[in-house]
């Protein structure tokens, strides 16, 4: 489990990092991921590493996407993933919460019953009457 590092100070001026992403993209790159190494620098080493891979898919996410809008919903929906998926936050507490029986995802089989098949027929098949 990550605890959140109590250390880390950071006052985040939003004009200012607009401002130097507009006018100096390398220089925001630059200073973006010197805040994210000493944020990361904080943790001990397991966390950390979890911590780092994390960063790197958002990082790769942010690369693929073709425009800021398509970056921003991909780390939207990787971050409604974590938290609903089939291994996410609710799946966890859910497990912690419910009764053993009941946190175990249902067969696909659950609750079906045996049933009679009805076929249709093609109506440019059926016979005329004669």
């Amino acid at each position: 489990m990550v605890q959140a590092a109590n250390n880390f100070c950071f006052a985040f001026d939003f004009d200012e990092w607009a401002a130097l992403a507009r006018t100096d993209p390398h220089a925001f790159e630059a200073r973006r991921l010197a805040l994210i190494e000493d944020y990361l620098g904080q943790f001990p080493s397991p966390e950390q590493q979890r911590l780092r891979g994390l960063q790197f898919r958002i990082d790769m996410e942010r690369r693929r996407a073709r425009t800021p809008m398509a970056a921003c919903l991909r780390l939207s929906s990787m971050m409604w993933d974590s938290l609903l998926g089939s291994h996410g936050l609710k799946t966890a507490l859910d497990a912690l919460l419910l009764p053993p029986t009941a946190s175990a995802p249902p067969s696909p089989q659950a609750g079906r019953s045996a049933g009679r098949i009805i076929p249709f027929r093609n109506p440019r098949n059926r016979r005329s009457p004669e």
